[in-house]
């Protein structure tokens, strides 16, 4: 007989309920200026400062728990980007596709990187460069990528091109569902525009 299933208390419903809270207004407010006190965190979550200290014992605990809610998010991203690709060029647009929803959480970090992470935790962003890298290794190889720069410089240049198109949705000056920016990460490592909103539209709406 299978045992019944237990149910979190209400109490510990809240309490998660209040951390997210508090973590999508960190990362908001930090997003926005990466000198956000606590106080104007607390604000824009809509709880007390004593509140947000009930749950973190200061700025770098809050740091420490926008990192393991990014890591987590990436991982289980990567996760769906790692499945086998017919080519890299699909490869490639299902990489930014499936990072575009968490990709404020990856812009954050990046930001807030040179104050706040250090350099043992700024290696939560390494998982994504690797895998861009090995995509356009890979395409480069097959002949579907044609430009000479080098992959990891390459890489660092479809990243930023990405998420300044991310930054320009977040502030309203553009929408996108990611379709268009996968289709230009294509195009920035070589391949002609045509196709590439063709491999975005077979992601999209497979047959």
């Amino acid at each position: 007989m299978p045992s019944p299933r237990v149910l979190p208390a209400p109490g510990c419903r809240r309490t998660r309920s209040t951390r997210t809270r508090i973590l999508e207004a960190a990362r908001r407010e930090l997003d926005r200026d990466p000198d956000s006190s606590l106080g104007d965190i607390a604000e824009a979550a809509g709880v007390s400062r004593r509140t947000v200290y009930g749950h973190f014992a200061g700025r770098s605990a809050l740091v420490e728990g926008l990192v393991d809610d990014a890591a987590q998010a990436l991982r289980e991203a990567l996760t769906a980007v790692a499945l086998p690709a017919p080519d890299a060029a699909t490869a490639l647009a299902r990489f930014v596709l499936t990072l575009w929803p968490v990709g404020d959480r990856y812009r954050m970090l990046l930001r807030l990187a040179p104050q706040d992470l250090g350099a043992e935790r700024a290696d939560v962003l390494a998982p994504a460069r690797d895998l861009a890298t090995a995509i356009i290794a890979e395409g480069r190889r097959q002949g579907v990528f044609h430009t000479s720069l080098p992959p990891p410089v390459l890489g660092r240049a479809v990243e930023a091109h990405v998420l300044a198109l991310l930054d320009c949705v977040s502030t309203g000056t553009w929408t996108d569902d990611g379709s268009r920016t996968a289709a230009a990460a294509l195009i920035a490592v070589g391949v002609d525009g045509d196709l590439a909103a063709a491999h975005v539209r077979r992601l999209r709406h497979p047959a």
